[in-house]
């Protein structure tokens, strides 16, 4: 049976590891050739091999999503070679310094946090919009979190980045939705990926902690946000537009 996505063309960034890795594969098994991006090319590769394995079809960009021309390429470069974008994930992101107080981050790492996180996902909505226009629509979604739907005290940079990028999604979906481009942002809430190893790292207690706020009683697993990204990407979310979903195991609704 063709997959929900068969015949589409997908591009994920931040694909070599977590999140951005499992929606890749994710849309492969659904039928769409997927174009892996990401700043470091050995992950981006290993993700690559990971769908052929697997009998789907992908292709390898390095891209740094901070650089507008790296972008403007990335998008140029998927579209030469399969003649179209029909979705997009826009995942690539960075934490920060966890456990900060926000008095105590510099303005050095505001700006590098706010160029990847928010910049970043401007810049892809830019080169990608067009393109799905001119093809008379596509489906985009952006990686939020949690932390851009409520404060938080122990993230505070990069709660205020998350929350531009859903600010930045309904915007969006606003200006394009009478184009037929969709665009809807995914809200995980803690998730196994190597950025909570890096927030484990910082304090041991966290993942503990995490796990007892969550209702469900557990972490989330990256397939179970990318299964979340595929399904905005498909004809079942066809009525579904700036819309921030959080798949977050009930936290949020405490």
């Amino acid at each position: 049976m063709a997959g929900r996505l068969q015949g589409k063309v997908a591009l994920v960034t931040g694909a070599g590891s977590g999140i951005g890795r499992a929606t890749a594969l994710a849309f492969a098994r659904e039928g769409a050739r997927v174009v892996v991006a990401d700043a470091e090319a050995a992950a981006g590769e290993a993700t690559v091999a990971r769908i052929r394995e697997e009998g789907g079809e992908a292709a390898f960009v390095r891209v740094d999503v901070t650089r507008a021309e790296q972008v403007a390429a990335m998008v140029a470069q998927a579209v030469q070679r399969y003649g179209r974008l029909d979705c997009a994930h826009n995942n690539a992101g960075i934490l920060g310094q966890p456990f900060q107080p926000l008095t105590d981050c510099s303005e050095e790492a505001w700006e590098r946090l706010m160029a990847v996180n928010l910049k970043g996902v401007w810049l892809c909505l830019k080169y990608e919009i067009p393109q799905m226009v001119r093809q008379g629509g596509g489906a985009i979604v952006n990686t939020a979190s949690t932390a851009g739907l409520v404060g938080s005290a122990a993230f505070p940079l990069y709660a205020a980045s998350k929350h531009g990028v859903i600010g930045l999604t309904r915007s969006a979906a606003l200006q394009f939705a009478g184009a037929g481009v969709r665009i809807n942002a995914v809200c995980p809430g803690t998730t196994r990926t190597s950025m909570l190893a890096q927030i484990v790292q910082a304090d041991p207690r966290f993942e503990a902690a995490t796990r007892a706020r969550h209702p469900l009683g557990r972490l989330a697993e990256p397939e179970e946000v990318a299964a979340a990204v595929v399904w905005l990407c498909s004809d079942a979310a066809s009525f579904v537009t700036g819309h921030a979903l959080a798949v977050d195991g009930g936290l949020l609704a405490q």
